[in-house]
């Protein structure tokens, strides 16, 4: 498939958690023409599904990966930081967890962004899912799109059964539902997946949309830049298999990630002047605050090698539970996960499993930069993790809880040796501490580097809607527009979005400009 040489009235770059949506629902209008355009490779078929996109056990890490990497912290070595390069995104390629985050994560959107509060985006997240255990509630959807289940005991590895009953001995109650709004606790993890196969929105959103007659998928096109013309965005230049050309729209919308989304905004003229000029960029509009803002999850687990007789089978689910809390004296509620893996995602073949702490709400905020002016260069990606002293104080607090876990019966029956951190080392909050600073890397949840807030805001760059504040014609819905990070996993949070703006466009193109 060529570049189409025909003009859309909407253009969506970017087929991932967001962009698939937003492509699907806003060609529900038969009055629309949409072009969803991918960097990467699309498989119109579920039957031509590389098994390393079926298989939901575990991520794909190479075959469909962009091969970025970023700096957690300061001390911290460069590390792999993978995304999704096929239709379907990073929702193709992940490990399937369909956590909402708080009410009042939304609900701190909509103090400059109204639309985007709790009670808005609930009929959103319950419209894109098909809960299998709770559909029935009100608070959840059970005709949607993406497919959700829970695991049942029976299907839970030993690790993780064992880390459950651990909980319970630590006092943490049980949660059965980890998307009622008011729980927390321990149990099974939510996760949009059928057996084996992983529901990405490639899955189960295009699969349907891609027979319309109006919606056209133009796979195997690396966005470069936004077309610029008197102020209004026209179109974006792709380079589709060394073939250079435009995609024409009344609309241009960006949903490429937190990653790749500031940096077609850099090479289109619209960011940071000094950094453009440095790049040889000419300058459109000197927006500092595109690439800022980068918010995360950081992580750290124990590591601990299994006894004998201990099952650790890397082809079983990598995960299937989680335990989601409050720090002590936080005024963030859930702001603190421990999640059990089934196997140390990179424990070089030995048989061992891994047990992460993950601060939810963070403070610290890092940026995504320029490598260079070539698109098919890397970003430059620092998180900067934990240099804000109120998350180093609750991660630590954390860390430490998951030792404690790893040495609670009956998971520490299944614990052979801590490999790390070694029991032998001195483990105070200090040193803690420097192993925070040193050896946090991310969930892979980046977002804010477009926030959305209001024209008056300096630190934003596009509005509720995701219309950007200094071109027309030009908007932005994908995880950079988030202004703070939710506390969970951004796989829901992201469909979430390409749900609400594809509804915006579906019904209400004019507001866009169509």
């Amino acid at each position: 498939m060529g570049i189409p040489e025909e003009a859309f009235d909407i253009v969506v770059v970017g087929a991932g958690a967001s962009g698939a949506v937003i492509a699907s629902r806003a060609s529900e209008n038969p009055a629309l023409t949409v072009a969803l355009v991918e960097a990467g490779p699309d498989y119109g078929r579920l039957e031509d599904l590389p098994f390393d996109l079926q298989n939901s056990h575990n991520n794909s890490y190479t075959d469909h990966d962009w091969g970025f990497d970023y700096q957690p912290t300061v001390r911290g070595s460069s590390r792999p930081f993978p995304r999704g390069r096929v239709t379907g995104g990073s929702t193709a390629v992940n490990t399937t967890i369909a956590l909402r985050g708080m009410p009042e994560d939304y609900d701190g959107w909509a103090v400059d962004n109204p639309e985007w509060a709790w009670d808005k985006v609930l009929p959103a997240f319950n419209r894109l899912e098909r809960d299998l255990d709770y559909g029935d509630k009100p608070y959840h959807g059970d005709a949607g799109p993406i497919s959700i289940r829970r695991y049942t005991p029976d299907e839970l590895t030993p690790v993780h059964q064992a880390f459950l009953e651990a909980s319970r001995v630590l006092g943490y109650p049980e949660c059965q539902d980890a998307n009622d709004p008011d729980s927390w606790g321990a149990g099974p993890h939510p996760m949009n997946k059928i057996g084996r196969l992983r529901i990405s929105t490639a899955v189960g959103y295009l699969s349907a949309a891609r027979a319309r007659e109006n919606l056209k998928i133009v796979p195997n096109a690396l966005a470069r830049r936004v077309i610029i013309a008197g102020g209004r965005a026209t179109g974006i230049e792709v380079d589709q298999d060394g073939e250079i050309g435009v995609v024409r729209g009344k609309l241009i919308l960006l949903a490429s990630g937190a990653l790749q989304t500031p940096l077609i905004l850099m090479r289109s003229g619209i960011g940071p002047a000094a950094q453009l000029a440095h790049h040889g960029i000419d300058v459109l509009h000197d927006i500092p605050a595109v690439g800022s803002h980068l918010c995360d999850h950081p992580a750290l687990a124990v590591a601990c090698s299994a006894k004998e007789g201990a099952l650790i089978d890397f082809d079983q689910p990598i995960v299937q539970t989680i335990l989601r809390y409050t720090a002590p004296g936080s005024e963030h509620r859930n702001d603190l996960q421990i999640e059990q893996f089934s196997f140390s995602p990179r424990d070089g073949g030995q048989k061992a499993f891994a047990v992460a702490a993950v601060l939810e709400q963070a403070y610290s905020t890092g940026e995504v930069r320029l490598r260079s002016a070539d698109p098919k260069d890397s970003p430059l990606t620092e998180q900067r993790f934990c240099e804000d002293e109120r998350d180093l104080k609750r991660l630590v607090g954390a860390f430490k809880e998951t030792i404690r876990f790893v040495q609670t019966k009956p998971l520490a029956d299944l614990v052979d040796e801590q490999l790390f951190p070694s029991p032998a080392r001195t483990l105070d909050d200090d040193a803690i501490a420097e192993l925070c600073l040193k050896l946090s890397a991310s969930g892979f949840h980046p977002c804010g580097t477009v926030k959305m807030g209001l024209a008056s805001d300096a630190e934003a760059v596009v509005d509720q809607f995701g219309r950007m504040h200094a071109v027309d014609g030009l908007a932005v819905a994908d995880a950079s527009i988030m202004p703070s990070v939710p506390r969970a996993n951004t796989n829901l949070t992201c469909i979430m979005i390409g749900e609400m703006v594809g509804e915006w466009l579906r019904t209400r193109p004019q507001e866009y400009g169509i």
